[in-house]
């Protein structure tokens, strides 16, 4: 079962998208804040991390940097997940694979995830290091 990690410091947000994302067939740990993010990482070893942009305690678009420059956790697709939309701001400079605003369309937001683990699967596979 792929393993989905979720960050968004609304509660709602997790209740939903676990629903959805169990209901797919994922594996989903949820948690509210950045902090100790890459010893949960490291713990829950995920397939794909859905994080927010604007959290409580930081900011998702430098944590997803931090991710993607960190050698054990660069492979790691990550969708930037946010109601936070402002002119000028280009979330994709941040290095993540998707960005998806919310409110969300269910369809697209399960297909990019689809999308996302196959890509991912792909490259692991023919990867000769995996």
């Amino acid at each position: 079962m792929k393993k989905i990690l979720l960050l968004d410091d609304s509660l709602d947000v997790i209740q939903v998208v676990e629903e959805v994302l169990v209901y797919e067939q994922y594996e989903v740990e949820s948690v509210m804040e950045g902090a100790g993010f890459l010893s949960i990482i490291a713990d829950f070893r995920p397939d794909l991390i859905i994080m927010d942009y604007r959290l409580s305690d930081g900011n998702g678009g430098e944590l997803c940097q931090t991710l993607k420059a960190h050698p054990q956790y660069q492979h790691i697709p990550i969708i930037i997940f946010t109601a936070y939309v402002q002119p000028g701001l280009d979330l994709w400079s941040f290095g993540c694979d998707a960005v998806i605003c919310k409110p969300f369309d269910l369809e697209y937001f399960l297909k990019t995830i689809q999308g996302l683990m196959s890509a991912s699967t792909t490259m692991h596979k023919s990867d000769p290091l995996s």
